[in-house]
């Protein structure tokens, strides 16, 4: 198979060939890798959740009690009261009728697609809406329409031609995994009305962060984020979730996902439900660098310097991923920073002043 050897050779000349580097060991913001402890601004567990006792205790103590995996889809003997619970603390939390679990939220976003639209129906997202959105959409069948990133002009425009088609479905992250931004919601669900589509909002990224007001019909999001789990889920009405149980094929033929994460996210909802000051320590820091949300991006355009840039913090004993095609544009190749509730005001100005060297005003 020579063409494999080709295009890895290619990927390596562009900039773009990617390498895994191996955690030995999670002390809060700080890994250890190659023996080496790093400041570790590239995680998504903004809340500190994943290593927090309690939920380590919930997870241990489900082990104990069911075993570690679940045996069979959730359609045969692997649904359990631990799933059935989750579903009620992840509906609570978002405020909806009902929830439904999948394994991951990658198959929580095929498996709602791919269902709600097909041959006859049109789908419209964002430019930047999340890899596992596009390819759902495309799976789908339905007709597939882009608007420029959070232009709502082009949205409408969009809209309005879309007559012929049995359902519309527009479908936005909620904030943004690569630029953490924050959809302008309000405005996209005043056009879904208008113009009779469905509105579908994928709050991987706001889950547990921030708390908007979501008008979208269909919720999904995922566990293993703020959550600190694992996993996927849609949030909606009870007929909404009844048809996604009987109908989504991403949850009907696999393997459920195991009573132990599951019960990992439920104590790690229970405290952000109890510890409100874990989200305002996050606010606090996302603001010491300037953003909204966890996700700071600093665009840097070429990859190769992008990923120099990455190394020379690696070396300062800071770990940043470079993000690059096909993750963001060409041309828009990126650091990508997050913060979490769990580091400090010296840390932060640790990279601050590490940022400022490497990339001048």
């Amino acid at each position: 198979m020579e063409f494999i050897e080709e295009e890895l050779k290619q990927l390596k000349n562009a900039g773009l060939y990617r390498s895994l580097k191996t955690i030995e060991k999670i002390d809060g913001s700080r890994v250890t890798i190659s023996g080496k402890e790093y400041l570790n601004f590239c995680s998504n567990d903004y809340l500190g959740l994943s290593r927090h006792p309690k939920v380590k205790e919930k997870a241990i103590e489900i082990i104990r009690e069911f075993g570690f995996g679940s045996g069979s889809s959730r359609l045969i003997s692997g649904n359990s009261v631990i799933h059935e619970e989750l579903e009620r603390k992840i509906a609570k939390l978002k405020k909806r009728e009902a929830a439904i679990v999948f394994p991951t939220g990658y198959m929580a976003n095929l498996g709602a697609i791919t269902t709600l639209v097909g041959e006859e129906d049109a789908v419209i997202i964002d430019r930047l809406d999340h890899a596992s959105i596009i390819d759902a959409c495309r799976l789908s069948k339905a007709k597939l329409l882009v608007y420029p990133h959070k232009d709502m002009g082009a949205l409408e425009k969009i809209l309005k031609r879309l007559d012929k088609f049995k359902k519309r479905l527009i479908v936005t992250d909620t904030v943004f995994s690569m630029d953490g931004d924050i959809a302008p919601l309000a405005e996209i669900s005043e056009l879904a009305k208008r113009f009779n589509a469905m509105l579908m909002t994928d709050d991987a990224h706001a889950t547990g962060v921030i708390d908007l007001d979501n008008p979208a019909d269909i919720v999904m999001g995922t566990l293993s984020k703020a959550i600190g789990s694992l996993g996927g889920f849609v949030a909606g009405s009870r007929q909404l979730i009844d048809y996604l149980r009987n109908k989504a094929r991403s949850f009907i033929y696999t393997t459920a996902l195991s009573p132990a994460a599951c019960a990992a996210s439920i104590a790690a909802i229970e405290i952000i439900e109890k510890e409100p000051e874990r989200i305002e320590r996050l606010r606090m820091n996302s603001r010491l660098l300037g953003s909204e949300t966890p996700i700071i991006p600093i665009i840097i355009g070429d990859a190769g310097k992008t990923m120099e840039i990455s190394r020379k913090l690696f070396e300062g004993g800071i770990f940043v991923s470079g993000i690059r095609p096909p993750t963001v544009p060409e041309g828009e190749a990126r650091l990508r920073i997050t913060v979490t509730s769990e580091h400090t005001k010296e840390e932060i100005e640790c990279l601050a002043s590490l940022l400022r060297e490497l990339i001048p005003a």
